[in-house]
């Protein structure tokens, strides 16, 4: 069987924990998109971690995690990763890397950094990591492929168009030092020297999973409101965040995907750029970012302060839809325990008319927010692990936001631990 652990919104909902939860009972964990771009938070026995491409069952012995076919692969950043959770007494990880991921290159990088600095006010606030490039080159089919590693007489050939290309960029557009075939060559062959032995056929691999009833974990980055396509273009991320996407991104068919856990905060928040309607500024949003999370809301990757908002039912409901949620997981509502009244965003106001469904970037640039304000349970919640034992107020919380969005809140995440977690039915 295979499930999908998704986001809602703009990414930071808590996936990292709710996948670090789930694979305890399953035997694969797979990356299926996305790069180093953006990480998850996971505290459990061994400390806190902030992971960027491993796959957030690493944590477990009985688990082998996969870095599928669509994932943005940074070898060196995959390195210093498994190096750092080993250090601090996580076992070695079994870990198997698609021989049809592509790589990220440091020229990536590079262009990326100088494009944001090309652009100045009007960047995408890119975390730098070389992702918009990278997948351009994947779709102009100018990519290295892990499998091309293997043959180095193609690279030779292939560096010199390579290099050749991106000197017309560097030099013309941006001003900067060009680079050399020698140059990517040598950095290629320290990524085979550092991948060989972990690359397979990881498709194959899944197929024959799946034939003996293994259970594998689908492990999406970012969130719904951030896909390519049906994002708030063009603030959003370079690949698919949806779950019909862990089917491509992983080289498995589409159906055999059964369960689509979709993560919703109990508020919201954003790193980088792009409309969001339910922000909020000032002191009211510095406090719940102090509160939020675990250590207060900043990005995983880059350390950035999140923009923070009230929980928004019109993104969240077409964040659920879009991902063909079977399950909510709601996270961090022991956060909200120090307000009497909470707003929630039940509707945009777009020219004068009041929608609840989420619009295209143009119209959502325009959108207010229509605001309901409920009571407060105004005391702490963590510890509590049975639905019925929430205070009445938290519990009408859950089921305003439950009816709202259409979709059933199976999970209630009340705190920052691998345990920290209230099942519904």
């Amino acid at each position: 069987m295979v499930k999908a652990v998704v986001g809602a919104n703009w990414g930071d909902e808590g996936k990292g924990k709710i996948t670090d939860m789930l694979a305890k009972k399953a035997d694969i964990i797979v990356r299926y998109q996305g790069g180093a771009n953006a990480g998850h938070t996971i505290i459990n026995d061994y400390g806190k971690f902030a992971l960027h491409t491993l796959p957030s069952g690493v944590f477990y012995e009985h688990t082998t995690s996969i870095i599928g076919n669509g994932v943005a692969l940074d070898i060196p950043v995959l390195f210093g990763e498994i190096q750092s959770i080993v250090e601090q007494g996580v076992p070695m990880p079994k870990i198997l890397v698609s021989d049809r991921a592509q790589m990220v290159m440091s020229y990536h990088k590079a262009l990326d950094a100088y494009e944001e600095e090309r652009l100045g006010g009007k960047s995408f606030g890119s975390t730098k990591s070389g992702i918009a490039p990278f997948y351009s080159d994947k779709y102009a089919k100018t990519g290295f492929q892990v499998s091309e590693l293997f043959d180095e007489e193609l690279l030779k050939e292939k560096v010199v168009r390579v290099a050749e290309q991106k000197n017309v960029l560097l030099e013309n557009l941006y001003h900067k030092p060009a680079i050399t075939p020698e140059d990517l060559l040598e950095e290629l062959k320290g990524y085979k020297k550092m991948i060989e032995p972990y690359v397979c056929n990881t498709s194959l691999y899944l197929h024959e999973a799946l034939k003996e009833g293994k259970e594998v974990l689908l492990e999406g980055q970012l969130g719904s409101l951030k896909d390519t396509d049906h994002g708030i273009y063009p603030m959003v991320t370079s690949s698919s965040t949806l779950a019909a996407y862990g089917a491509i991104g992983a080289g498995i068919p589409p159906y055999e995907i059964k369960q689509i856990i979709t993560v919703c905060k109990a508020y919201s928040s954003a790193v980088g750029a792009g409309a969001f309607v339910s922000e909020i500024f000032g002191e009211e949003a510095d406090e719940l970012r102090r509160r939020g999370g675990d250590g207060g809301e900043y990005g995983a990757t880059t350390g950035r302060p999140r923009r923070m908002g009230w929980f928004d039912c019109v993104a969240s409901k077409y964040g659920c839809r879009l991902q063909g949620t079977t399950d909510v997981a709601f996270t961090v509502l022991d956060v909200l325990g120090y307000l009497k009244e909470i707003p929630v965003c039940v509707g945009y106001e777009i020219n004068g008319e009041v929608t609840t469904e989420f619009p295209t970037t143009h119209l959502l640039e325009k959108a207010k927010p229509v605001w309901k304000v409920l009571e407060g349970w105004n005391c702490d919640i963590s510890g509590i692990r049975e639905y019925e034992k929430l205070p009445r107020l938290c519990r009408e919380y859950i089921e305003f936001v439950e009816e709202q969005i259409g979709y059933s809140i199976t999970m209630v995440s009340n705190g920052p631990g691998r345990n920290d977690i209230i099942y519904r039915k």
